[in-house]
């Protein structure tokens, strides 16, 4: 494994206990009857240990949107060409998107990073410039990137979060962009659990059914052209994986080493989070789902990382959607721990023992 994530990972600390025990106390104080608000309560005290904190807050709050092009996209994976691509990152930076409009509703930044768009966007103001070259190549073929390359778009997404800590994010969500990265993240996800390449590939951005097939072929292809080790998780992302996957498992690291919560998206965002964790076991208690995707491969990253979606909206665009209308129920678990009474400060009589 590379020096540096060695080291982020010898920073990622255990959950803290004294804060969580603390917060469950004072759950247990609060006017209501113990457990009645379900998950809710178990989000806070699960937060009080990812901060360290018995009332956590989070007055900062970002979406981490990576973008980049897939060589596989070559070989009609998708429903949409590639030049989409750049245009949905100039659409970001302008504030037009399905994110762009869920962030305003949560107050959370949106956060765009070119990681590897195929495209000059240097002109382009309101994102982030970490181009580590111009798109993946297709990994039908060979590699999708080289190691050094998948190393350095996991070190972009480090970056990015000790850049947003420093300016006082304390809560991260995952989003990205690429067309072709349904397929890349069925490759990474198949690669890291053995499953079948059929039963964790979908539709993606909506291909006919009968495209399915070809496309659960470029996948089968992919793995068996490269053998992407199972046990070595930056040799799958540097072989089927792409860019933006590699610098989501970056971010989604480095807010575990920061003791931030990091709350992980759909798909796309499942396969980074599962290569991160496969980096650094640790890492998964800083981890909180959303959503259930639409694709079936969700469900077995949920299921390998032992998580269970807070919601099912039938969500499959990306972005960070999914993970932005989380932080809403998040901050309310905090809230009602923050904000309610407990039984001897509003004088309400207790559970009858």
């Amino acid at each position: 494994m590379d020096a540096h994530l060695d080291r982020v990972c010898s920073r990622i600390m255990p959950l803290d206990e004294q804060a969580m025990a603390e917060a469950r106390l004072r759950q247990d104080q609060l006017t209501k009857p113990t457990g009645s608000l379900g998950r809710l309560e178990d989000l806070s005290v699960l937060l009080a240990g990812i901060t360290g904190n018995a009332i956590p807050a989070f007055p900062g709050k970002a979406v981490t949107v990576m973008a980049a092009d897939h060589g596989v996209t070559a070989e009609g994976v998708s429903a949409y060409p590639a030049e989409v691509t750049p245009a949905m990152v100039a659409n970001f930076a302008a504030g037009g998107a399905a994110i762009n409009a869920i962030a305003r509703h949560v107050g959370a930044r949106v956060v765009v990073t070119d990681v590897g768009v195929n495209a000059d966007l240097s002109a382009l103001k309101g994102i982030r410039h970490r181009k580590v070259r111009l798109g993946t190549a297709n990994m039908a073929e060979g590699p999708a990137m080289s190691r050094e390359e998948a190393l350095r778009a996991i070190a972009v997404g480090l970056d990015l979060v000790e850049e947003l800590v420093s300016e006082g994010i304390s809560m991260f969500a995952t989003g990205e962009m690429g067309i072709g990265n349904t397929t890349a993240a069925a490759a990474v996800i198949a690669a890291l659990t053995g499953r079948p390449a059929a039963e964790v590939t979908g539709r993606g951005t909506g291909i006919a059914i009968e495209a399915l097939a070809r496309k659960v072929a470029v996948v089968e292809r992919a793995l068996a052209v490269n053998r992407p080790r199972a046990d070595d998780p930056v040799d799958v992302l540097a072989k089927v994986g792409g860019l933006e996957i590699a610098a989501l498992a970056g971010v989604i690291l480095g807010a575990a080493a920061a003791r931030t919560p990091v709350i992980m998206d759909g798909f796309i965002s499942g396969a980074a989070a599962l290569a991160a964790v496969r980096v650094c076991p640790a890492a998964a208690a800083y981890l909180l789902p959303s959503h259930l995707s639409a694709e079936p491969g969700h469900q077995v990253v949920l299921d390998e990382l032992g998580l269970v979606p807070l919601f099912d909206l039938g969500m499959r665009l990306g972005e960070g959607t999914g993970a932005a209308l989380a932080m809403s129920i998040l901050e309310a678990a905090v809230k009602t721990l923050a904000e309610m009474a407990t039984f001897e400060s509003a004088g309400v009589a207790n559970r009858l023992e």
